[in-house]
């Protein structure tokens, strides 16, 4: 079975995986959660990074890729 990671992205620059070991379709739901996107989020924590880091979003991929 294939796995997947999510990566954070941010848009100054940078990127860090947040989770592994995925299957897509946990990946998937981990990227449509309104709490992974700085855009969308509302939790303490997401404001606190955004404020920090500045706007960012998670995606996924293989673990092959970079």
């Amino acid at each position: 079975m294939e796995r997947f990671r999510v990566v954070r992205f941010y848009f100054r620059g940078g990127r860090r995986t947040v989770r592994r070991g995925l299957t897509e379709e946990q990946a998937q739901r981990h990227c449509q959660d309104p709490e992974s996107s700085s855009e969308t989020a509302t939790g303490s924590d997401a404001r606190r990074r955004t404020r920090r880091m500045g706007p960012w979003f998670d995606g996924y991929t293989d673990r092959g890729r970079r």
